[in-house]
């Protein structure tokens, strides 16, 4: 919601919480995105490398390359060798909770082994599982924010393939997000499975680009070079507003809980509810103490989102999931105010924040400056020159216009 009318809204005595809002507005994809081509099906430029090779996948439920044909099915239809599923966090099918310990298995449908990456946090592959196969092919949808730990997974995958001398084959797709760039470079005391890379919280790249650049950048181990071809997508540019075709994890269910992501995620970090185990995560906000809204939600336990914070307690606090209009969250990009607020209501002082919050946040100030009570302008002001830096280091990396 715009800073303004928050304000307003405070002064007047009135809830920022409509009690009977209006529908849910549309989401417009543009015209030019109906005609983007993913990597996955340019297949002349990657199933060559494929050939007489043993090939592990690393790919989850968004890997489709047809509305009715997952890669894997594909790939076995062509006559590849697939040895191996790699599954990032969520597991291969996508419905595992956030961070939930996801075990090794094998797809029901064609008896492949499935080597889980999520076993116990974002872990590299073993030495015995890197054996297995000699082409890694990476098709995972990315939704362009530094902590959803696709980007982690990616990078820690590369590494162990350099260090193994496994080539490494990215089918690219389009990034949701790829419209800006926001938030703070990270700070890399403070790496993590939610923050692997020194990049800002908003990157405004693919995989594919972040791909090239972890190899121009030297971020591996020592600088060591993974031998890495990106499939581009066609008929992508970076400005295009791109509606996912599937969710790309359980709890960003559409385009407005992907646009309020890179501001409500901080709330992993609090004690406040982002409406995990609500029909509007990562669109709504709210605790059983905050006071003065009129709105009222209630996290159940649901697939994907098991034991939500706040499980089973009544949580008082904002509806997003009709207002700002996704123009307006988008032309404000990364919004502190959310969490200023519930900061404020709240009245924990520090209690508010867990060790966690600067992991999300990639650097200490953002804490500090909400307790001294600056305003979100002031912080985000502090991260305007990462911005600028970031845009320019990328340049080189870019494929897309």
């Amino acid at each position: 919601m715009k800073r303004w009318l928050l304000g307003l809204l405070a002064c007047l005595g009135v809830s920022c919480c409509a009690t009977a809002p209006v529908a849910p507005e549309t989401f417009i994809q543009d015209e030019r995105a109906a005609q983007i081509q993913v990597g996955a099906l340019s297949f002349d430029d990657y199933l060559p490398l494929l050939e007489g090779k043993r090939v592990s996948i690393l790919s989850n439920q968004t890997g489709m390359v047809s509305a009715t044909s997952h890669l894997l099915d594909t790939l076995l239809s062509m006559g590849v060798q697939v040895v191996s599923i790699m599954s990032p966090e969520h597991g291969f099918r996508g419905d595992a909770d956030a961070g939930e310990h996801v075990n090794d298995g094998v797809d029901a449908k064609t008896g492949i082994p499935i080597r889980s990456l999520y076993a116990k946090g974002i872990n590299r592959p073993s030495d015995e599982v890197m054996d297995e196969f000699d082409v890694m092919v990476f098709d995972l949808q990315d939704v362009g924010v530094r902590f959803y730990t696709y980007n982690a997974t990616m990078a820690r995958v590369m590494e162990a393939c350099a260090e193994k001398g496994k080539q490494f084959i990215v089918l690219d797709r389009p990034n949701p997000l790829g419209f800006y760039v926001d938030g703070p470079i990270l700070d890399m005391k403070y790496k993590s499975g939610v923050g692997w890379l020194p990049i800002p919280i908003v990157h405004g790249m693919t995989l594919g680009e972040l791909a090239l650049m972890i190899n121009g950048e030297d971020w591996l181990k020592d600088g060591i070079q993974c031998d890495l071809t990106v499939v581009p997508c066609k008929h992508y540019t970076r400005d295009m507003k791109y509606a996912l075709p599937i969710k790309p994890s359980p709890n960003l269910p559409n385009m407005r809980s992907i646009y309020l992501y890179p501001s409500l995620c901080f709330f992993e970090a609090t004690p406040v509810s982002l409406g995990r185990g609500t029909d509007g995560p990562f669109q709504l906000y709210g605790h059983p103490n905050m006071k003065g809204y009129d709105f009222q939600f209630t996290p159940r336990s649901v697939p994907g989102a098991k034991n939500p914070p706040q499980l089973d307690r009544e949580c008082q606090g904002v509806d997003l999931r009709y207002q700002p209009s996704l123009a307006a969250i988008n032309e404000e990009g990364i919004d502190l105010s959310y969490v200023i607020d519930a900061y404020n209501n709240l009245n924990l002082d520090d209690h508010f924040f867990r060790s966690f919050f600067e992991l999300l946040f990639g650097r200490d100030y953002g804490r500090k400056m909400i307790k001294a009570g600056k305003s979100a302008e002031e912080i985000e002001a502090m991260w305007a020159d990462d911005v600028v830096k970031f845009k320019e280091q990328r340049r080189p990396y870019l494929i897309y216009e």
